[in-house]
């Protein structure tokens, strides 16, 4: 069994923060929107709070589906798709408009009548674009991402014409690339709604057949889960998400909440659950700190960059949420508890100092042992024989030692005491019984056994510490004639 006192079975710092940096994360970002927001949005009126909810609603309804896009590490698929649907949205706004001019539809149901066939339209053209994917990558013995490319480009251009020979339709491209968030109204918002509900009513209720096809087609099969059907049902949804959003908010701001969320999300947790939900919030979060960006940031920064007739000047707010999703997730990369960039470097940081923490108490007994410095080892003495730490990590580490009571300062230096001395040999016995465990299995000369000891014994728990010594047959000394110390000694 491990012993939950010793120092060298102390947790890893990326297991402490797992559970704590996501939730701390979030919860700090709805802190400081509570407590920043009721000051920045004192002065805005319905229009500007519309805007937010068109904003938070298109990145929810983009987000859900970008998981699973995510998770099938198909996120670029997303921005395939918002090209490759144009074909389908040309198609459906040419009929639509025929429908009109040719007095089959009436006026009053026009609206609707387009946003349906743009929905058809993207949904056709969405499941028809994956299966030219497979049919190219099967057929032509193409990797994924070429057939990805061709697909991609030939539609967007088959599109393009389309666009070009049908000149009495009205395709505003800015429009699409950009939006019309500014403009906002709750009848450009009702979709998107619309949208995120179904979205989010299919996810749930086909929760568990979309998570066990996403991380694993083969068993989802086998399970009698049809892993195709689920694959044209993520399809179908994200081509339909983007083109309801893209007259609304523009293609940036779609393919933007599509990927950055649920990367994000991605990086603070492992339980798809929670990355969903986190997704969700961080989309919200997106469309609040995007808009007030936009409004916040230009008067701020251009007069003193002497753009004075910039000061009354707003950014783009679809681009502005983009960069602000992307701040977000710059924040959670350096957070992140498994590959965060601080948490890494704490991560390293903490290993270097329980090394060196361990490397001294080894020190110390083996100058006991050998009563080189029966009276203690000087900081010198430590410094030069653990030169491979810093000189700030070997003041830490004996500082902590003294403070955890495992060493004492006297006038010669340091020295161990009883519970440090327990604690050193237990370091001593997992090095001698490696470099004994080496010694019968590897031929190695015996001068090339210390070395390698002194880097594994850290990472050497109680548990295999007694099965290299069952292996071993209870060994007294090590292959250089030295006594391996006993727990009981």
């Amino acid at each position: 069994m491990s012993d939950p006192t010793s120092i060298t079975n102390l947790p890893p710092l990326r297991i402490e923060l797992r559970h704590v940096v996501a939730p701390i994360s979030v919860i700090l970002l709805i802190a400081i929107l509570a407590i920043a927001a009721p000051r920045l949005v004192s002065n805005w009126d319905h229009v500007d709070w519309l805007i937010v909810v068109t904003g938070a609603f298109a990145a929810m309804a983009c987000s859900i589906p970008g998981i699973f896009l995510l998770l099938r590490r198909q996120s670029m698929m997303g921005d395939a798709l918002s090209h490759t649907v144009l074909p389908g949205v040309v198609a459906a706004v040419i009929f639509s408009e025929w429908a009109r001019h040719t007095n089959w539809l009436p006026a009053e149901s026009f609206t609707w009548f387009r946003q349906l066939t743009l929905f058809i339209g993207a949904l056709f053209v969405g499941i028809v674009s994956s299966l030219l994917m497979e049919w190219i990558q099967r057929l032509g013995r193409v990797e994924a991402s070429a057939a990805l490319g061709v697909v991609f480009t030939t539609l967007f251009a088959i599109g393009l014409v389309m666009i070009r020979r049908a000149a009495d339709i009205h395709i505003d491209m800015d429009c699409v690339l950009y939006g019309n968030i500014e403009n906002a109204t709750i009848s450009a918002l009702i979709p998107l709604v619309i949208v995120f509900t179904l979205n989010l009513f299919l996810t749930l209720g086909f929760y568990k057949e979309l998570k066990i096809a996403a991380f694993d087609p083969a068993l989802a099969t086998t399970m009698g889960i049809n892993a195709r059907l689920m694959h044209y049902a993520l399809m179908a949804m994200t081509a339909a998400t983007l083109v309801l959003a893209f007259e609304r908010v523009g293609s940036i701001l779609v393919i933007a909440m599509l990927i950055v969320p649920a990367a994000t999300s991605f990086l603070l947790t492992q339980r798809l659950g929670p990355m969903l939900a986190m997704s969700l919030l961080l989309g919200i979060a997106t469309a609040i700190l995007g808009h007030l960006s936009a409004i916040v940031v230009p008067p701020a920064i251009f007069p003193r960059l002497g753009f004075e007739a910039l000061a009354d000047a707003s950014a783009s707010t679809a681009g502005s949420m983009a960069v602000a999703a992307g701040g977000l997730f710059v924040i959670a990369l350096l957070l992140s508890p498994r590959q965060g960039v601080i948490t890494s470097y704490l991560t390293r940081w903490r290993l270097s100092l329980r090394i060196a923490m361990e490397d001294v108490l080894g020190r110390l007994y083996r100058s006991e042992e050998t009563a080189s410095n029966p009276h203690g080892m000087s900081t010198e003495t430590l410094r030069k024989r653990t030169s491979w730490s810093g000189p700030g990590v070997l003041s830490l580490a004996l500082r902590r030692l003294r403070m955890q009571g495992l060493i004492v300062t006297t006038p010669q230096g340091y020295t161990l005491t009883d519970r440090g001395r327990s604690e050193a040999k237990k370091l001593v016995r997992a090095h001698r019984l490696w470099e004994s465990y080496m010694a019968e299995h590897f031929e190695l000369p015996e001068d090339h056994l210390h070395e390698t000891a002194e880097r594994v014994e850290h990472f050497i728990d109680p548990e295999i510490r007694e099965a290299l010594a069952a292996e071993l047959k209870l060994p007294v000394a090590d292959p250089h004639g030295k006594r391996i110390p006993r727990d009981n000694d």
